[in-house]
């Protein structure tokens, strides 16, 4: 048997892979993470071992895994996103791997491409941005993000975990000489049925974006700028449709 690290996706349960879900489907034990989607976790069989991740630390989950990897059984570590991508499925992986644990990592939709394209931000765009950089808005060690890294490729800043130090965030970007005019906008449950957005120059966002929940998606660019046109021109497309 093996471990499956699975991305679930952004949040909407149906952008689930048809891979994750049947993966899902046929485990029997289902270890989760807490922005997982209820509904998938429904999907899992009636007699399967379900542990949620909520309250546990890292190093734990990894133990949790080995141990039901060496027990025989089916996993599905049920990751929200990608696991690779801000997932800790890359520490997840080195954990089975040096248990001698065989697994398979199944990709997911990554938050990073498909909660602005959810709100009909791009996050490239011809002659708009070519090149798009990933972020978190803080460190593993809580320190600050690497602000002259992030805006030195121009194009889109896509930050993850920022919502908590949008103003810090904004003001060490525009530190580094990202203009404080630069479209931003903060995506809140990107995906979901009570999905919210927000745009504003990146010196107004942090105030802009006051009370919205998390988790949130900043983008930084003027990508944000193309989003705003498609939202003013898809009620005159539904309309002529």
């Amino acid at each position: 048997m093996s471990v499956f690290l699975v991305g679930a996706g952004p949040g909407d349960p149906g952008l689930i892979t048809v891979r994750g879900l049947e993966l899902v489907r046929s485990c029997d034990a289902l270890v989760h993470d807490a922005l997982v989607s209820p509904d998938l976790v429904a999907e899992a069989p009636a007699d399967a071992l379900v542990i949620a991740r909520e309250g546990i630390g890292q190093e734990r989950v990894n133990e949790i895994l080995v141990e039901l990897g060496r027990a025989g059984l089916e996993v599905v570590r049920l990751k929200g996103g990608d696991p690779f991508v801000f997932g800790r499925g890359g520490e997840e992986a080195l954990a089975l791997a040096e248990a001698g644990i065989s697994f398979e990592v199944v990709p997911g939709v990554s938050s990073v491409a498909a909660v602005p394209a959810a709100a009909l931000v791009p996050v490239t765009h011809r002659g708009v941005a070519d090149t798009v950089t990933l972020g978190s808005g803080h460190a593993a060690d809580g320190s600050e993000p690497d602000y002259e890294g992030l805006a030195a490729a121009g194009g889109t800043i896509v930050l993850f975990m920022a919502l908590a130090r949008l103003g810090r965030v904004a003001d060490g970007l525009i530190r580094v000489g990202v203009d404080p005019g630069t479209p931003a906008a903060v995506i809140s449950r990107g995906t979901l049925p009570d999905q919210q957005s927000v745009t504003a120059p990146l010196a107004e966002i942090a105030t802009a974006a006051e009370g919205l929940p998390s988790p949130a998606l900043l983008v930084v660019g003027e990508v944000v700028s193309v989003g705003e046109t498609l939202r003013s021109a898809r009620p005159l497309a539904d309309a002529a449709a």
